[in-house]
């Protein structure tokens, strides 16, 4: 089973934003940081976890996929199997699809606490893709 951490920071909202994700098979660790661009907190939550399973498929296919994240609206959204918001309906829908390429995939729901390391990646991408050059 891959282990799956995804955190999002915004600055503003809408404002700049970037996503953390931390994936973990076995005792193998990697880090990924993206800038998502002009994004709502929320919205920059959806595309971690888009972005996250965009590494999986290319990585490990086939593989069952635990996505761990402390946004309590993407994980409900995704356990519920359904969303009425508009905004978030796109997302929702890109998640669906890349979630055909896996056996399964679930999401839990963690405190913050135990999701610094994503949260960390997330705001030192947004520190760095912001940042005056």
């Amino acid at each position: 089973m891959i282990e799956v951490y995804t955190d999002a920071a915004a600055s503003g909202d809408p404002g700049p934003s970037a996503a953390g994700i931390i994936i973990k098979k076995g005792q193998s660790l990697s880090e990924y940081t993206f800038y998502l661009g002009a994004k709502t907190n929320h919205e920059a939550e959806f595309l971690a976890v888009i972005k996250a399973l965009e590494i999986c498929v290319d990585l490990f296919p086939g593989e069952i996929i635990s996505v761990r994240s402390d946004a309590k609206i993407v994980v409900d959204t995704m356990e519920k199997n359904f969303t009425k918001n508009e905004q978030f309906r796109p997302m929702f829908e890109k998640i669906l699809i890349l979630q055909e390429r896996f056996p399964y995939v679930f999401y839990k729901w963690i405190p913050e606490k135990h999701n610094k390391n994503a949260d960390r990646l997330a705001r030192e991408a947004l520190q760095n893709y912001t940042k005056p050059r």
